[in-house]
């Protein structure tokens, strides 16, 4: 089951919202999450920043008041989910270097610990993601059990994982997602947005009742290697 998730803030509160509904999921141990990489902005260059505020006011072509009484109810309900949220101050940029990163701790499995800390930086904390380069990321990625030399190679060079996170951009159009949050159960049940948790319970519960068992083809008895070993062939 594989939500495309992006760090965006309604991602952020939709993934807790995901994660309660997983925590109650009777199943919850057999279900594997997957994060996917998603770019809300990949025109835009590095080391373009700005301020969240007008950028939204500009984007959706609303005043900047408007903008900022939608940050506060994204507070409101990031708050109702025990997450921190700072409605004031924060800024934009490409993402691009963060996702590269991603796929390198899901190789090492830490892929979790960094999109939480990447959430927690972006939202709730002061110290911008996009102007202190990238030892601000190398910081959160030793944070979350990386080794700090091989996350900066990974940053020094463009090229490492680009085509890891591109190849799930292109998955996310053949899935159907034109923005996120966005969840993939099973590759047969969709769940688009920052939905409630119990949402989420009910597509977990149609997803799993719906599983289809494994068919055979041909004879089931045929030779093959299980765990006590490979059937010797016996000559009549």
């Amino acid at each position: 089951m594989a939500p495309l998730v992006h760090g965006c803030p309604w991602c952020y509160v939709g993934k807790a919202r995901f994660e309660k509904a997983l925590a109650a999921f009777p199943h919850r141990d057999e279900v594997e999450v997957v994060h996917r990489s998603f770019e809300l902005d990949p025109g835009r260059a590095k080391g373009e920043v700005q301020p969240v505020i007008p950028m939204l006011a500009r984007k959706y072509g609303m005043s900047e008041a408007q903008a900022q009484a939608g940050e506060d109810n994204l507070g409101a309900q990031a708050a109702a989910e025990g997450l921190d949220y700072r409605t004031r101050g924060r800024d934009h940029g490409n993402t691009f270097d963060m996702h590269r990163l991603l796929h390198f701790a899901k190789e090492h499995g830490r892929q979790d610990q960094l999109i939480q800390l990447l959430y927690r930086a972006n939202f709730a904390e002061e110290r911008s993601l996009f102007t202190e380069g990238d030892e601000r990321l190398v910081e959160l990625a030793a944070e979350a059990g990386l080794d700090a030399g091989a996350a900066r190679a990974v940053l020094a060079d463009p090229d490492a994982y680009a085509d890891e996170v591109r190849a799930d951009e292109r998955e996310a159009a053949q899935l159907g997602a034109t923005g996120v949050p966005f969840f993939v159960l099973d590759r047969k049940y969709g769940v688009s947005g920052a939905q409630p948790a119990e949402v989420f319970t009910q597509a977990l519960t149609q997803a799993w009742g719906e599983r289809s068992p494994l068919r055979l083809v041909g004879q089931g008895d045929s030779e093959a290697c299980g765990p006590d070993g490979c059937a010797v062939p016996r000559h009549g």
